[in-house]
């Protein structure tokens, strides 16, 4: 079965470079990326241009930004695990080091919090940080 993981992430350079990081780390999984709250949102309802599942596929892994146009990281948060009620692991991928983004997300059922790293070539460990992850879940 492919995994598909869902990137929620609304900078381009940072999409880019982390789909490159995850080919590396996970290479049988598919990514599917959103670039706003709104959006991830949509996905999971499967409205709009998300409505065929065969090509939109509930995902396996999210991975989520905190600081999102439309709808912020956490309120998709929130909603994921409140009105989808699924228990989908979610990483927050995020620049903040924020205590209280961090218990934030955790209280509202973040499954693990990682900091974006500054040194692109750093991605790749945050990648196969999350191959563990889901592999674990």
């Amino acid at each position: 079965m492919v995994k598909v993981i869902l990137l929620v992430e609304d900078d381009d350079d940072a999409v880019f470079l982390f789909q490159h990081a995850m080919a590396k780390a996970e290479p049988g999984s598919v990514m599917q990326v959103v670039s706003d709250g709104q959006m991830a949102i949509d996905y999971f309802k499967g409205t709009g241009k998300f409505k065929n599942r065969e090509a939109f596929p509930l995902p396996s892994l999210v991975l989520l930004d905190l600081k999102l146009p439309q709808v912020p990281g956490l309120d998709v948060l929130k909603w994921i695990r409140t009105e989808a009620g699924s228990d989908v692991p979610v990483v927050i991928l995020s620049s903040s080091k924020n205590d209280e983004d961090v218990a934030t997300a955790y209280k509202l059922g973040a499954n693990a919090y990682l900091v974006k790293p500054s040194d692109p070539s750093q991605l790749l460990d945050i990648a196969k940080m999350i191959g563990l992850v889901k592999k674990s879940v």
